[in-house]
């Protein structure tokens, strides 16, 4: 009987279509039980899914309905991520399990207030969350999250940091360990051994994702990253301006050689509303986040406005996703994240690291 309802139901599941990633449910039927008509289904999703209740419940409960001998449907929607398949050679890094790395071709196109906002979107949907910011040269994290702590030494380990803590997110930056205005003058090489020092030596607490907020441009840096550190999948973020884009196309490439998967695109400063008058403008252009995603076979995550509270917020070490949590923001912040993390659910597993090393030792 068993065996038969749980066939019965992957079938009508496996017409029910995951809207962040496009998938099947079926996979996602964990256990089910049938007692007095009542079908009792439990679901565990590969991505965060604190918030998604309202979405994706109606759709299990009508196509399970029609089971027989089912008079009504409960559901229990669970998340369980995994870590997920890196590019070869790359070593695992302790308490991490999934690297997503946000880069962008230039400068200024918002970029850091970005990957903070998605960190804090996966951490408001349920998952372990924590931000790393890998530009030593210029780094913005400490203002973004409004932390200004020094770290310390883990207790008896003085080898490793503790990360600080921000709005919920367990975070490091080079910005931490130095005074404000203290230039960074340092050559590439210097600067690759703080970044691989950072992420290696911070004790991050068993963190479903990692996001890393590359510097701009294609690098020393982002070369060591994308070479060095196990990156399940990128994130890249431009403006619809055509010369943006341009420079956007050269960190997209950089990742595919290395074998990173493109998450996808986030077009930011998309529109301009104006908050005197109402009027919408597209000051950058329309549509060429789009069109670079259709252009090169990768998704269009969601786009951004050009808000001056985000700046206002960000400035003000209050990110737009802890600000104003249940504003239209936070909510285009909230899909972008979504649609990130659930297309990575698809990727592969990394099985290596459930395997203990292997020692041959001669007698």
């Amino acid at each position: 009987m068993s065996e038969t309802l749980r066939t019965q139901a992957e079938t009508a599941l496996d017409s029910v279509v995951d809207p962040w990633n496009g998938a099947s449910l079926k996979p996602a039927l964990h256990a089910l039980t049938l007692e007095a008509g009542r079908l009792r289904v439990e679901l565990r999703l590969g991505y965060p899914s604190a918030g998604l209740a309202a979405e994706l419940v109606p759709a299990v409960q009508a196509a399970l309905a029609r089971l027989p001998g089912v008079q009504t449907v409960d559901v229990a929607l669970q998340h369980s991520i995994a870590a997920h398949a890196v590019q070869q050679g790359a070593q695992a890094i302790a308490g991490v399990k999934n690297v997503i790395a946000v880069g962008s071709g230039k400068g200024g196109v918002g970029k850091s207030t970005t990957a903070v906002n998605l960190a804090l979107a996966l951490a408001r949907e349920g998952a372990r969350a924590g931000v790393l910011d890998a530009d030593v040269y210029g780094p913005s994290l400490p203002t973004l999250l409004g932390v200004s702590d020094k770290p310390h030494l883990v207790e008896g380990d003085e080898r490793r940091i503790a990360p600080l803590h921000g709005h919920g997110l367990q975070c490091m930056s080079i910005g931490f360990l130095i005074e404000p205005d203290a230039p960074m003058v340092w050559r590439g090489p210097m600067a690759t051994q703080a970044l691989e020092q950072l992420i290696r030596d911070t004790a991050w607490d068993d963190l479903d994702y990692l996001v890393v907020d590359l510097p701009p441009g294609t690098g020393d840096i982002q070369l060591t990253l994308a070479q060095r550190v196990p990156v399940s999948g990128a994130v890249i973020v431009s403006t619809p301006q055509d010369l943006a884009l341009a420079d956007a196309v050269k960190g997209l490439k950089m990742f595919e050689k290395v074998k990173v998967p493109i998450l996808g695109i986030v077009e930011n400063m998309s529109t301009h509303i104006c908050s005197q008058c109402g009027h919408e403008e597209h000051i950058f252009g329309a549509g060429g986040g789009a069109r670079m995603a259709e252009r090169h076979g990768v998704p269009l995550l969601g786009s951004l406005p050009l808000d001056i509270r985000i700046r206002e917020q960000a400035d003000g070490g209050q990110p737009t996703v802890s600000a104003e949590p249940d504003g239209a923001v936070a909510r285009a912040y909230r899909e972008i994240a979504l649609r990130a993390a659930a297309g990575l659910a698809l990727r592969g597993k990394d099985y290596a690291r459930r395997f203990p090393k292997i020692t041959v030792v001669n007698d």
